[in-house]
């Protein structure tokens, strides 16, 4: 998603799209209603979430040697927080966890929420 789709939502969720389209009407049920259903269309859009427990650099003559079994050594160590990735942009850092009713499953316990403008793309 662009910065600029990104700045509409914003502008839909705060409501500063309704105090600017004269469309919407003035009375403040009415703009409640349609605030409302702006929000719904809002949290039906799919996103992509990643959770990256880390990254390697090699070169391409050792990536053709990789076979079953390989081992890929990583950049992140145990215990140290992994990424939590929304469209590229990184929105918060948490520990790997089993999941309590299924210990076959992991998840992520998020342990910081990233402020916005501050994580960045991974792009």
């Amino acid at each position: 998603m662009n910065d600029a789709s990104g700045d509409e939502i914003d502008r839909l969720v705060s409501g500063s799209a309704q105090r600017d389209d004269p469309s919407l009407g003035a009375a403040p049920d009415n703009a409640s209603r349609n605030g409302s259903r702006k929000i719904e269309h809002i949290l039906r859009i799919p996103i992509v979430m990643q959770v990256v427990v880390g990254s390697a650099t090699m070169p391409v003559s050792n990536l053709l040697k990789l076979g079953r079994g390989a081992v890929v050594p990583l950049d992140h160590r145990i215990g140290e927080p992994v990424d939590v990735v929304v469209n590229g942009r990184i929105i918060a850092r948490g520990e790997v966890v089993v999941v309590e009713d299924d210990n076959t499953r992991f998840g992520v316990s998020l342990t910081e929420i990233i402020e916005p403008g501050i994580g960045g793309r991974l792009d």
